[in-house]
C-alpha cells in the first residue's frame, strides 16, 4: 500500500477543506494509499517523518504549495506532489489542469499521471507560480483573509487600486542570458505560471518550457501608468510595458524594494532568478487520447 500525506490549510478559501478532509482520504483509500491528514503548521516542515512517502497532497493557495516546495527543497528532497486546489485563486493548479472541487480533484490525482514541470528559484528561495515586485508586489499579503473569503479575487484588484497611490519607481539593472538593459519599473511579474490572482496577464507563458516570463510596466506620470497598466489588462499592448523572455534573470537595485514569492513575502535585492526546468515531479490529470 502506498503511503500519502495530506497536507490542508484550514484557513484558505473559506476554511471548506476542512470538512471533507474525510472524503478526500477515502477516494485515496479506494486507490491502495494510505493517507495521513495533517492541518498546515508553517512553524514545522511537513517532511520531517514523511521523508519515504510516495505522494505529498496539498490543499491550500499558491502560498500553501509554496511552503510545500520550499519545506520539500530544505530536506534536500525530491518527492511527487498532487495539489488540491483549496485557495482563492489556485494560480499553480490552475496551470496544471487541477478541478476547483476538491473530490473531483482528489479523484484526478489517484487516476492522474506524473509529470515534470518547471520550479522558479530566486537566491535561496523557490516558487511555483509568481516573483513580483513594486506596485501590487504586496497585494495578496495585504489582503486580508476575511476580505478574500468575502469577495473572491475581487479583493486583490481593491487592494491593489489603494496601492496606487504609494507608486514609485524602482531603477533596475536587468541581465538575462539574451540581454542587459536598464529599466525604471513601476512594476515587474516574472511568472513561471500563466496567472496572477486568477487574471490571465502571462501570455506566452508554461510551467513546462523551462523559462520565465518578464512583464515590466514602465514609470511614467500617474495618469499614463494607470492607463498603460488598464490597457495591458483589457488585452492591449501599451509602448511602456516590456516582454521578456528568459531563463535566468539577474536584477539589481540601488533599492531594496520588497518582493513576493507565490503571495509570500520574498527575497532581498540584488535578486538572482532561474527557471528550474522539470525539477517538480507533480501528478497532473490523465490526458483523455
Amino acid at each position: 500500500m502506498k503511503q500519502a500525506v495530506f497536507l490542508y490549510n484550514k484557513q484558505s478559501g473559506r476554511g471548506k477543506i476542512e470538512k471533507v478532509v474525510d472524503q478526500i482520504v477515502a477516494v485515496f483509500a479506494e486507490h491502495d494509499y494510505r493517507m495521513t491528514p495533517h492541518a498546515i503548521d508553517f512553524k514545522a516542515n511537513p517532511y520531517d517523518g514523511n521523508e519515504e512517502i510516495d505522494l505529498m497532497v496539498v490543499a491550500g493557495g499558491d502560498g500553501t504549495v509554496n511552503f510545500a516546495v520550499n519545506s520539500m527543497c530544505a530536506k534536500g528532497l525530491n518527492l511527487p506532489l498532487a495539489i488540491i486546489p483549496a485557495g482563492t485563486a489556485n494560480d499553480f493548479a490552475g496551470a496544471l489542469g487541477m478541478s476547483h472541487d476538491p473530490i473531483e480533484a482528489a479523484r484526478q490525482i489517484v487516476r492522474g499521471t506524473e509529470q515534470r514541470v518547471d520550479c522558479g528559484r530566486v537566491n535561496d528561495r523557490y516558487f511555483v507560480n509568481i516573483l513580483s515586485f513594486g506596485v501590487f508586489t504586496t497585494t495578496s499579503q495585504r489582503t486580508s483573509d476575511e476580505r478574500k473569503h468575502k469577495i473572491g479575487k475581487l479583493a486583490y484588484l481593491i487592494e491593489g487600486a489603494h496601492e496606487f497611490r504609494t507608486m514609485h519607481a524602482v531603477p533596475l539593472k536587468v541581465v538575462t542570458e539574451n540581454e542587459e538593459f536598464d529599466f525604471n519599473s513601476l512594476m515587474v511579474l516574472i511568472f513561471n505560471g500563466e496567472t496572477a490572482g486568477g487574471f490571465h496577464l502571462a501570455r506566452n507563458s508554461s510551467v513546462r518550457d523551462g523559462k520565465f516570463e518578464m512583464i515590466l510596466l514602465e514609470k511614467r506620470n500617474f495618469f499614463r501608468s494607470t492607463l498603460a497598466m488598464g490597457r495591458y489588462l483589457m488585452g492591449g499592448t501599451p509602448k511602456i510595458v516590456r516582454h521578456v523572455q528568459a531563463h535566468t534573470i539577474d536584477i539589481v537595485s540601488k533599492i531594496d524594494e520588497p518582493t513576493d514569492v507565490d503571495g509570500q513575502p520574498g527575497s532581498h535585492f540584488p535578486l538572482h532568478i532561474e527557471c528550474l526546468a522539470g525539477a517538480l515531479r507533480v501528478i497532473c490529470p490523465a490526458t483523455e487520447s
